[in-house]
């Protein structure tokens, strides 16, 4: 087994079978920094979430099997240099980006936070040390994907994420959004890399009300502490300047509440014991 390289939450190492496998971490990430706390559970979390969603969503992917808690086997592939995200609600980037004027809607699209679109949209972004939204000229002028395979990744995107909102649904939970990524495997557009509380916004359903911050069983718990607190502004700010960006302690409360919330999303969506 061959180290090949470290990511924001899994280790991932080269198999001599041919195979790949990522060992998942409690490290924790958010607006692009990385932190030096970890949250405790979230690399099995992420882990069983991942064989979950592979086993369950009728798609093709590059899963193999679970090795252990925090391990799983896939497919190596050449992964597509864009990250597929779905959103089905007025919510996150999108509205900064809809009052900064970047995107524009229709006017059947409720612009209140947290509001359900009257579709869900394909809303892509480059992958890099801090993702850009492209739209589909800019995806083919740069030549990260074709024409087809564009419109492809849209659609089949689109398509998991209303099969996972239907199960979500059923576990008590509203799927806000989705990040997937896809790669070619034997010339042949795969879903890969994980799905779990860092792809996607998870929230329940009981406790949804548009117009406010939602309740999150995922990482926007500690993205919406990180706004709150004054360091969203502070990382942003550092960035434009190219300065070096310090991360914050997180607090033991909050630690506390992401494993309890970690861990309740897999439970009740597969219901199954952790």
């Amino acid at each position: 087994m061959k180290f090949l390289t470290s990511g924001k939450v899994k280790d991932v190492f080269d198999l001599d079978d041919g195979n790949i496998l990522f060992k998942f971490s409690n490290r924790v990430s958010a607006y692009d920094v990385k932190f030096k706390d970890e949250i405790p559970k979230k690399g099995e979390v992420l882990c069983k979430f991942a064989e979950f969603w592979f086993d369950r969503l009728d798609v093709r992917n590059h899963f193999v099997e679970r090795k252990s808690d925090t391990e799983i086997i896939v497919k190596k592939m050449n992964m597509l240099p864009i990250e597929c995200i779905v959103r089905g609600y007025f919510y996150g980037s999108m509205v900064s980006r809809w009052k900064s004027g970047q995107i524009s809607f229709g006017d059947n699209v409720e612009k209140e936070l947290a509001s359900k679109l009257p579709k869900p949209i394909f809303d892509p972004t480059t992958k890099s040390t801090h993702d850009i939204p492209i739209n589909k000229d800019e995806a083919i002028s740069q030549n990260l994907v074709t024409n087809d395979e564009f419109d492809w990744l849209s659609s089949k995107s689109i398509e998991i994420y209303q099969s996972m909102a239907t199960i979500a649904d059923k576990s008590g939970f509203i799927l806000a959004d989705l990040k997937l990524e896809f790669g070619k495997l034997d010339d042949e557009i795969t879903l890969g890399d994980s799905i779990g509380p860092d792809e996607y916004r998870l929230w329940p359903k009981d406790q949804y009300e548009v117009g406010k911050t939602q309740v999150a069983y995922d990482k926007q718990l500690l993205r919406d502490w990180l706004t709150e607190n004054g360091y969203q502004k502070q990382f942003d700010e550092s960035r434009a300047k190219g300065q070096e960006i310090t991360s914050p302690i997180i607090p033991d409360g909050l630690i506390s509440k992401m494993t309890e919330r970690y861990v309740s999303a897999y439970e009740r969506t597969t219901g199954k014991s952790l």
